[in-house]
């Protein structure tokens, strides 16, 4: 509902706007001595029959004047503009006219000096254009002849142009995947590393040690923080930061400092009682 509240109110703006004309549109071609070679009236409904060709000394010049059609009064547009258009490239220019408050307006196209608005041109002819916008009006949009002018002049060639070309790929190379070593040499480094828990085994074995009071409550809490250390370090090869292992073995070091001097305590006054 909303839509169609929306479209009729278009239409009924579109049906109430002001209309606007050209008084006296014409435009003109001028050699270079300024004597006039070529000059027709403009029409905003039909579009020019035969193109107007330029050569390298010739001026286009256009004029108009931008008027209301019911009271005859001129005025200034918002927006008024040429439009250089290339139908076989695509390429087109967009040209602002300057228009006076009276509605005057008057725009010169001299082919030694073209100005940045017009596209390359080749052999295909420019389709030109006029663009005339205020608003309370309806706008204005006509074809107003094919334009023919000498080709464009290549762009010149900047010194340093010739410095960038492509350079050849590049290819990334990645370092080889690690290898593992020959079994020998792991079989020798494993048994360098358990060849001391052999030899104190050994020896271990010569003492005969008497484990009775090993799982005694003070012997066993220092033994037990001493394995906390070693799961500590465990985490912190998987898991943990340094940060955190050092804040957990603070705790923990002060846990093993009490345990430890219980269980010296403990073994001390065995050793006496038994003397």
């Amino acid at each position: 509902m909303q839509i169609l509240v929306a479209s009729l109110l278009l239409l009924v703006a579109s049906a109430h706007a002001k209309l606007l004309t050209l008084h006296s549109p014409r435009f003109q071609v001028l050699n270079k001595k300024g004597e006039q070679t070529r000059s027709e009236p403009i029409s905003l409904t039909q579009k020019s029959k035969s193109p107007v060709a330029l050569n390298t000394t010739d001026t286009l010049k256009i004029t108009f004047q931008v008027i209301d059609k019911d009271s005859g009064d001129g005025f200034q547009p918002h927006q008024t503009f040429l439009r250089f258009y290339d139908a076989t490239t695509g390429e087109e220019g967009i040209q602002p006219i300057r228009v006076t408050p009276g509605g005057k307006a008057k725009f010169q196209l001299d082919v030694a000096r073209p100005p940045n608005s017009l596209p390359p041109t080749g052999d295909a002819p420019l389709a030109v254009s006029l663009f005339i916008g205020k608003p309370e009006y309806s706008p204005v949009v006509a074809e107003l002849f094919d334009l023919h002018v000498p080709h464009s002049q290549p762009a010149p060639v900047h010194p340093d142009e010739a410095s960038f070309h492509p350079l050849p790929e590049i290819h990334h190379a990645f370092r080889p995947d690690q290898k593992l070593p020959p079994k020998f040499v792991s079989a020798v480094f494993s048994a360098l590393v358990i060849a001391p828990w052999a030899i104190l085994l050994g020896l271990w074995s010569q003492v005969s040690p008497r484990l009775t009071h090993a799982f005694s409550p003070s012997i066993l809490s220092f033994i037990a923080s001493l394995g906390a250390y070693e799961v500590l370090i465990f985490y912190y090869w998987v898991n943990l930061t340094l940060g955190q292992v050092l804040l957990y073995g603070g705790i923990l070091a002060v846990v093993t400092l009490f345990t430890g001097k219980y269980a010296l305590r403990s073994i001390a006054t065995r050793r006496v009682n038994k003397n």
